[in-house]
């Protein structure tokens, strides 16, 4: 089988993370060749194409001149969120299929472009929402859709990170610029996560959002402090009057057993459900310290080969790229509100607009307003247009 050309964009800490092992390391490597890459950071790009033979002629600073330069089947488009649109559209347009991680975009307007550019283009946009193919969400969704758990009143969830993810103290630096968290909310970057598993497994829209959020713990840095918010609290209110709660920050202290401590409670008439319970199945007490290995995500085998769902939900992707290409129609699917995670950018962009709108109620605590979803997307979109997202079909 011929392998696809693969271009990648954007070469940072998600590539340094995760999908540098996605790319080389794991199952799905045999269907691709990465060809050529491109990041505005010389260091992080030559880090990369040194690492894996990327030749000198291959590398760009600038999304236009890769996709012009070298003839290409697929892209990775790994840039900040706020910077997803213009190299996904451009990218498309130049026939090239499209591989992004989540969130889909900062914006619905973003979000809805790149949508639209695939759909015109009849080219395939995979977000990689890996927390899909995470087998306690599979089976979440599984069973809730039978029907045996009765009525869903009140989902609960936090996804938190150590400190050290937002810190821009820390050595090393988890992230290479020291206003990330001011640039990236734990909304954008972790209840994005939360949002999307709820959907997924409920495929519930929602109605109304409203966040609180804390700005306490990073101001009091040193000696580089941020403005950014340790915390948010966001309530979603669901089209069957569900509430569901999402927690996300990076306030754990660095001393917490894994990096990300994540937990998740659905209750319903019939029954209580538990998702994660902040356990992943991997104990360790070694030289480091007392971790929690969260190996469902990813694993390392002795052969080198690495797996995981942080692996098999974006090879994936690059698996229907190839029957995309092949012919097979299975492009539109990957663009409904709910796959291509426009309904989750919404429920994001909510949150962010009543923190917005809200204000102090105490020291460092912002208290947002409450957000109609829908009138949101129609102000944003177009009544149409946010009907053609909305309205499921029947």
């Amino acid at each position: 089988m011929k392998k696809l050309r693969f271009g990648v964009i954007g070469t940072g800490s998600v590539v340094r993370e995760i999908y540098r092992h996605l790319y080389f390391a794991s199952r799905y490597s045999g269907l691709i060749d990465v060809v050529a890459a491109c990041d505005v950071r010389p260091e992080s790009l030559d880090w990369f194409c040194e690492e894996y033979r990327i030749p000198v002629e291959r590398r760009f600073t600038d999304y236009r001149r890769l996709l012009d330069g070298v003839e290409l089947d697929a892209v990775a488009v790994n840039t900040p969120d706020s910077f997803h649109r213009a190299p996904v559209c451009a990218a498309l347009e130049a026939g090239v299929d499209v591989v992004v991680p989540k969130p889909t975009a900062a914006s619905v307007v973003d979000a809805h472009a790149m949508i639209e550019t695939a759909r015109r283009h009849g080219r395939y946009l995979g977000v990689d929402f890996h927390k899909r193919s995470d087998p306690v969400v599979i089976e979440a969704a599984a069973r809730h859709r039978s029907g045996r758990y009765g009525t869903l009143q009140v989902g609960v969830f936090s996804m938190l990170d150590k400190l050290m993810v937002a810190d821009p103290n820390h050595e090393p630096r988890f992230f290479a610029s020291s206003d990330f968290a001011e640039r990236n909310s734990p909304v954008s970057f972790l209840t994005s996560h939360m949002a999307d598993t709820f959907i997924a497994i409920t495929g519930l829209y929602p109605v109304s959002v409203q966040a609180v959020g804390y700005r306490q713990k990073l101001r009091s840095l040193s000696p580089i402090a941020s403005q950014g918010y340790d915390l948010v609290d966001t309530t979603m209110v669901c089209e069957n009057g569900a509430t569901v709660h999402m927690t996300s920050g990076w306030i754990l202290p660095n001393t917490a057993n894994c990096i990300t401590v994540q937990s998740g409670r659905l209750l319903y008439t019939d029954a209580a459900v538990d998702l994660w319970k902040e356990w992943y199945g991997y104990h360790e007490i070694a030289p480091d310290g007392i971790n929690d290995r969260n190996v469902l995500f990813l694993n390392f085998a002795p052969d080198g080969k690495v797996g995981g769902f942080g692996i098999t939900n974006p090879g994936t992707i690059i698996e229907r790229v190839v029957a995309h290409r092949s012919g097979e129609p299975v492009a539109e699917a990957a663009l409904s509100p709910v796959a291509s995670g426009l309904l989750t950018t919404l429920v994001c962009e909510c949150a962010h607009e009543s923190l917005a709108a809200g204000g102090e109620s105490a020291d460092g605590v912002v208290s947002g307003s409450v957000v109609d979803a829908r009138a949101h997307l129609e102000r944003r979109l177009g009544r149409d247009v946010a009907a053609s997202y909305y309205d499921k079909p029947t």
